[in-house]
Protein backbone atom coordinates (compact mmCIF):
# COMPACT_ATOMS: atom_id res chain seq x y z
CA UNK A 1 0.00 0.00 0.00
CA UNK A 2 1.02 3.72 -0.64
CA UNK A 3 2.70 5.36 2.35
CA UNK A 4 -0.20 6.68 4.78
CA UNK A 5 -0.58 10.69 4.25
CA UNK A 6 -2.60 12.23 7.31
CA UNK A 7 -1.66 15.64 6.17
CA UNK A 8 -2.97 18.55 8.72
CA UNK A 9 -6.31 17.54 8.57
CA UNK A 10 -9.41 19.12 10.46
CA UNK A 11 -8.52 20.50 14.06
CA UNK A 12 -8.93 17.56 16.61
CA UNK A 13 -11.86 19.32 18.61
CA UNK A 14 -13.43 19.88 15.61
CA UNK A 15 -12.87 15.92 15.03
CA UNK A 16 -13.98 14.60 18.41
CA UNK A 17 -17.21 16.92 17.42
CA UNK A 18 -17.66 14.86 14.46
CA UNK A 19 -16.72 11.11 15.77
CA UNK A 20 -20.17 8.98 15.84
CA UNK A 21 -21.47 6.07 14.51
CA UNK A 22 -23.33 5.94 11.47
CA UNK A 23 -24.86 2.37 10.59
CA UNK A 24 -25.77 3.08 6.99
CA UNK A 25 -22.87 2.85 4.81
CA UNK A 26 -23.04 3.27 1.18
CA UNK A 27 -20.87 0.87 -1.39
CA UNK A 28 -18.49 4.40 -2.83
CA UNK A 29 -15.20 2.42 -2.81
CA UNK A 30 -12.19 3.80 -0.89
CA UNK A 31 -9.07 4.81 -2.64
CA UNK A 32 -5.89 2.79 -1.82
CA UNK A 33 -4.76 5.60 -0.31
CA UNK A 34 -7.20 6.17 2.34
CA UNK A 35 -7.59 2.40 3.10
CA UNK A 36 -3.38 3.27 3.80
CA UNK A 37 -4.32 5.67 5.99
CA UNK A 38 -7.16 4.26 7.96
CA UNK A 39 -5.11 1.13 8.37
CA UNK A 40 -2.55 3.01 9.75
CA UNK A 41 -4.49 5.34 12.27
CA UNK A 42 -5.63 1.54 13.16
CA UNK A 43 -2.36 0.13 14.15
CA UNK A 44 0.41 0.94 12.26
CA UNK A 45 3.97 1.03 13.27
CA UNK A 46 5.10 4.43 14.21
CA UNK A 47 8.04 4.18 15.62
CA UNK A 48 10.89 1.60 15.30
CA UNK A 49 11.79 1.42 18.69
CA UNK A 50 8.41 1.00 21.20
CA UNK A 51 7.78 -0.45 24.47
CA UNK A 52 10.57 -3.50 25.55
CA UNK A 53 12.55 -2.76 22.37
CA UNK A 54 10.12 -3.83 20.24
CA UNK A 55 8.45 -1.63 17.13
CA UNK A 56 5.87 0.64 18.87
CA UNK A 57 2.21 1.23 17.21
CA UNK A 58 -0.11 3.83 17.05
CA UNK A 59 -2.51 1.59 19.28
CA UNK A 60 -1.72 0.00 22.59
CA UNK A 61 -1.51 -3.55 23.55
CA UNK A 62 -0.81 -5.39 27.04
CA UNK A 63 2.33 -5.65 27.16
CA UNK A 64 3.13 -4.29 23.47
CA UNK A 65 2.06 -7.90 22.29
CA UNK A 66 0.57 -6.53 19.68
CA UNK A 67 -2.01 -9.38 19.98
CA UNK A 68 -4.90 -8.00 17.62
CA UNK A 69 -4.57 -8.58 13.81
CA UNK A 70 -7.18 -6.89 11.44
CA UNK A 71 -8.43 -9.49 8.90
CA UNK A 72 -9.88 -7.00 6.03
CA UNK A 73 -13.17 -8.18 4.02
CA UNK A 74 -13.31 -6.39 1.04
CA UNK A 75 -15.84 -7.59 -2.09
CA UNK A 76 -12.93 -9.68 -3.89
CA UNK A 77 -11.08 -11.27 -0.81
CA UNK A 78 -10.41 -10.91 2.90
CA UNK A 79 -6.39 -9.66 3.46
CA UNK A 80 -4.99 -9.59 6.97
CA UNK A 81 -3.23 -6.52 7.21
CA UNK A 82 0.47 -7.00 8.06
CA UNK A 83 1.49 -3.74 10.12
CA UNK A 84 4.95 -4.48 9.89
CA UNK A 85 5.51 -4.02 5.95
CA UNK A 86 2.08 -1.78 5.95
CA UNK A 87 1.02 -4.58 3.16
CA UNK A 88 -2.16 -5.95 2.55
CA UNK A 89 -1.72 -9.84 2.33
CA UNK A 90 -4.81 -11.98 0.78
CA UNK A 91 -5.53 -15.18 3.09
CA UNK A 92 -8.41 -16.29 0.89
CA UNK A 93 -10.91 -15.12 -2.10
CA UNK A 94 -14.15 -14.51 -2.13
CA UNK A 95 -16.65 -11.84 -1.11
CA UNK A 96 -17.11 -12.78 2.57
CA UNK A 97 -18.93 -8.98 4.05
CA UNK A 98 -22.34 -10.73 4.59
CA UNK A 99 -20.40 -12.70 7.22
CA UNK A 100 -18.40 -9.43 8.60
CA UNK A 101 -22.16 -7.54 8.74
CA UNK A 102 -24.18 -10.65 10.36
CA UNK A 103 -27.96 -11.26 9.66
CA UNK A 104 -29.88 -8.05 11.52
CA UNK A 105 -28.02 -5.61 10.17
CA UNK A 106 -29.11 -3.00 7.30
CA UNK A 107 -28.77 -4.52 4.01
CA UNK A 108 -26.72 -1.94 1.66
CA UNK A 109 -24.29 -1.82 4.39
CA UNK A 110 -22.92 -5.11 3.64
CA UNK A 111 -22.26 -3.32 0.33
CA UNK A 112 -19.69 -0.79 2.31
CA UNK A 113 -16.22 -1.16 0.76
CA UNK A 114 -14.09 -2.20 3.71
CA UNK A 115 -15.06 -4.05 6.48
CA UNK A 116 -12.60 -4.75 9.42
CA UNK A 117 -12.44 -8.11 11.41
CA UNK A 118 -10.99 -8.42 15.06
CA UNK A 119 -9.44 -11.40 15.93
CA UNK A 120 -7.00 -11.87 18.66
CA UNK A 121 -3.92 -13.74 18.71
CA UNK A 122 -3.84 -15.42 22.35
CA UNK A 123 -0.57 -16.87 21.06
CA UNK A 124 0.81 -13.48 20.71
CA UNK A 125 -0.75 -12.16 23.97
CA UNK A 126 0.71 -15.36 26.04
CA UNK A 127 4.15 -15.24 25.06
CA UNK A 128 4.96 -11.86 24.43
CA UNK A 129 8.65 -10.39 24.62
CA UNK A 130 7.33 -7.79 26.78
CA UNK A 131 6.63 -7.63 30.28
CA UNK A 132 5.38 -11.00 31.00
CA UNK A 133 3.04 -10.49 33.88
CA UNK A 134 1.19 -13.62 35.42
CA UNK A 135 -1.96 -12.98 34.14
CA UNK A 136 -1.20 -13.07 30.11
CA UNK A 137 -1.56 -16.80 30.99
CA UNK A 138 -4.78 -16.77 32.58
CA UNK A 139 -7.55 -16.92 30.31
CA UNK A 140 -9.95 -14.47 31.62
CA UNK A 141 -7.11 -11.46 32.21
CA UNK A 142 -6.42 -12.43 28.24
CA UNK A 143 -10.26 -11.80 27.25
CA UNK A 144 -9.75 -8.31 29.59
CA UNK A 145 -6.64 -7.17 28.13
CA UNK A 146 -7.76 -8.22 24.29
CA UNK A 147 -10.93 -6.74 24.24
CA UNK A 148 -9.65 -3.39 25.87
CA UNK A 149 -6.91 -3.23 23.00
CA UNK A 150 -9.67 -4.01 20.62
CA UNK A 151 -11.70 -0.81 22.09
CA UNK A 152 -8.52 1.37 21.41
CA UNK A 153 -7.77 0.00 17.62
CA UNK A 154 -11.47 0.92 16.72
CA UNK A 155 -11.32 4.47 18.51
CA UNK A 156 -8.53 5.30 16.14
CA UNK A 157 -10.83 4.49 13.62
CA UNK A 158 -13.36 6.49 14.80
CA UNK A 159 -10.96 9.32 14.96
CA UNK A 160 -9.17 9.12 11.56
CA UNK A 161 -13.09 8.35 9.71
CA UNK A 162 -14.12 11.75 11.61
CA UNK A 163 -11.04 13.22 10.11
CA UNK A 164 -11.39 12.08 6.56
CA UNK A 165 -15.45 12.80 6.66
CA UNK A 166 -16.14 8.38 6.33
CA UNK A 167 -18.70 6.57 8.03
CA UNK A 168 -17.86 3.88 10.26
CA UNK A 169 -19.72 1.57 12.94
CA UNK A 170 -18.50 -1.27 15.49
CA UNK A 171 -20.33 -4.53 15.47
CA UNK A 172 -21.07 -7.76 15.92
CA UNK A 173 -20.43 -10.22 13.46
CA UNK A 174 -20.58 -13.92 12.05
CA UNK A 175 -18.36 -15.01 14.37
CA UNK A 176 -19.17 -19.16 13.70
CA UNK A 177 -19.36 -18.77 9.74
CA UNK A 178 -16.07 -16.64 9.89
CA UNK A 179 -14.48 -19.22 11.83
CA UNK A 180 -15.03 -21.81 9.38
CA UNK A 181 -14.08 -19.35 6.53
CA UNK A 182 -11.01 -18.01 7.63
CA UNK A 183 -7.51 -19.72 7.85
CA UNK A 184 -7.43 -19.58 11.75
CA UNK A 185 -5.26 -21.32 14.17
CA UNK A 186 -7.25 -22.66 16.90
CA UNK A 187 -5.18 -19.93 19.07
CA UNK A 188 -6.68 -17.01 17.51
CA UNK A 189 -10.34 -15.62 18.47
CA UNK A 190 -12.79 -13.67 15.87
CA UNK A 191 -14.07 -10.50 18.28
CA UNK A 192 -15.86 -7.87 16.51
CA UNK A 193 -16.13 -6.04 13.04
CA UNK A 194 -15.91 -2.40 11.79
CA UNK A 195 -17.57 -1.08 8.54
CA UNK A 196 -15.93 1.62 6.69
CA UNK A 197 -16.96 3.87 4.13
CA UNK A 198 -18.72 7.03 2.84
CA UNK A 199 -22.30 7.30 4.78
CA UNK A 200 -25.13 6.24 2.01
CA UNK A 201 -28.14 8.21 0.95
CA UNK A 202 -30.78 8.52 2.66
CA UNK A 203 -33.90 6.39 1.47
CA UNK A 204 -36.60 7.93 0.56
Amino acid sequence: MPKPKLGKGKPIGTIFQQRKTTREIGDKKLSLQMISNILWAACGVNRKKGPFGIGGRTAATASNSQEIDLYIAMKDAVYLYNANNHALERVVSGDFRDLAIGKSQPGYTVEAPLHILYTADIDKLANTSGFKEPGLKDPEVQKAYYYVDTGIIAGNIYVVCAAFGLASWFHNCNKRELGIKLPLRKDQRILFAQTVGYAAAKRL
